[in-house]
Formats: structure tokens, C-alpha cells, sequence
């Protein structure tokens, strides 16, 4: 199997803060599903925004499909999220007056690579915007074309799990991805987030508290296991 992501050495560290993420080594292959727990104020989301390349490591590397994030300009780490990287944070990160299919399908216009993964797989990306919401409870035609700011916590969180599995990305990072959902939303959100990953042959790393998740999973991991170290800051806790 082909090798998604891979740490080594990771140092991060906020400025004027006692706190410090260290992560000696992770490497997750395509079609890995990791269940990351841990305690909050300990990195996870600081974990996260490195891989992604919202943050850069004062030491160590993050390689995401062989390229090292840290070493690439703004705009083509900008490039290569858009490629390669689904991903459903807390904030969600939603264009509020866009409809819900238009917001699905964002990483599509940014990224040849998924737009055509897209377009092989559904024939439009109104058709796989479609697929991805209906298979998340959204899937009522009017509905589909409201905008964003009229949806609920709920439905916003699944407009942005949507957008992440478009276009099949090799690797998708969750920031508490249920957190806002019910019990059969979570469920039904888990079950496409595995089929759609086994799919595409795409790499999960999923942050949650929701420990009873964890059973899903086939890989485990505390976060505590894989630092040196990890000391609450307030930043961290984005």
C-alpha cells in the first residue's frame, strides 16, 4: 500500500508558551483508519493544522503524499491540501451564502485532480455534491439549494463531511466530526465516511472524544502515546 502521511520528528511549540507537541514518528497508508483520542488542551487539532499545513513545525517533517509540507511555498501548500487533503474541522469552515451544493464542491474547483476523480465517478459535480448529501439526510432537491446560513449546526457539519470526501482525497482529517450530530446522523456519517474512504483507497485520521467510536476503528491511538510531550495551551484548543 502506498504511504499517505508520514511524520518524523515533529516539534511544535506556541510563542512564549510552556506547552510543546512533540511527535516522534506516525505514518499512516492508504486506507488507514485511525481513531485519535485524547485529552483536551493536549494537540489534537495542533496535530491536525500541521498536517494540513495551516501550521508549520519548528522542527521535524509532515509528509503528506511524499512531499514535505514545511518545505513548500503558501501557494503550493495551498495546491496540495486542495489535492490530496478532505477535511471536516470545528469550525467547519463554510461559505455562509453559498447553497450546499456549491459549498461541496469547492475543493473541485480548486483541484484538477479531485474535480476529475469526481466527474469519472458521478458525470457532474452537481450529481456527486447530490450523492455525497443524500447519503447524509440531505438529499431533498429544494433543500440542497439553500444556502448555508439557514442550515443548523447539525446540517452544516454534514455540508462539510460532504465536502471533505469529494473527489476522493487521499487522506481525510476529522476534528470532532459528530460532535453537533444525533445518534442516527452519527451513524449514518460513519458509515459513508468508511465506505467512501475504502472507495477512493483514502486515509482517515478522526479526532473525537466520543470514545465509543473507538470500537469502529481497526487503529487506535492515544495521542499521549505518540508525544514526548503535551502541556494545555489555550491555542491548542482551537
Amino acid at each position: 500500500m502506498s504511504e499517505v502521511l508520514r511524520i518524523e520528528g515533529l516539534r511544535f511549540a506556541w510563542p512564549r508558551s510552556p506547552w510543546t507537541l512533540d511527535v516522534p514518528s506516525l505514518v499512516l497508508e492508504a486506507g488507514d483508519r485511525v481513531f485519535l483520542h485524547g485529552p483536551s488542551g493536549t494537540g489534537k487539532s495542533t496535530l491536525l493544522n500541521l498536517i494540513a499545513g495551516t501550521l508549520l513545525p519548528q522542527a521535524g517533517a509532515v509528509r503528506v503524499a511524499g512531499e514535505d509540507v514545511a518545505k513548500r511555498s503558501g501557494p503550493a501548500r495551498d495546491r496540495l491540501r486542495a489535492d490530496h487533503l478532505g477535511i471536516v474541522f470545528q469550525q467547519f469552515n463554510l461559505l455562509p451564502f453559498l447553497s450546499m451544493v456549491d459549498n461541496v464542491t469547492l475543493p473541485c474547483r480548486f483541484s484538477k485532480r479531485r474535480r476529475e476523480r469526481a466527474l469519472q465517478r458521478f458525470g457532474s459535480l452537481d450529481a456527486a455534491a447530490r450523492h455525497y448529501l443524500a447519503a447524509l439526510g440531505l438529499g431533498d432537491a429544494a433543500q440542497a439549494s439553500r444556502r448555508v446560513i439557514e442550515l443548523s449546526v447539525g446540517q452544516q457539519q454534514r455540508v462539510a463531511a460532504a465536502r471533505a470526501l469529494i473527489g476522493g482525497p487521499s487522506l481525510v482529517l476529522c476534528d470532532e466530526p459528530t460532535s453537533a450530530l444525533d445518534t442516527r446522523n452519527r451513524d449514518q456519517f460513519i458509515d459513508l465516511l468508511f465506505a467512501e474512504c475504502a472507495a477512493a483507497g483514502t486515509a482517515l485520521l478522526f479526532v473525537s472524544h466520543d470514545l465509543s467510536l473507538a470500537a469502529r476503528f481497526p487503529r487506535q491511538q492515544a495521542l499521549g502515546e505518540l508525544t514526548a510531550s503535551a502541556v494545555e495551551s489555550p491555542e491548542a484548543l482551537a
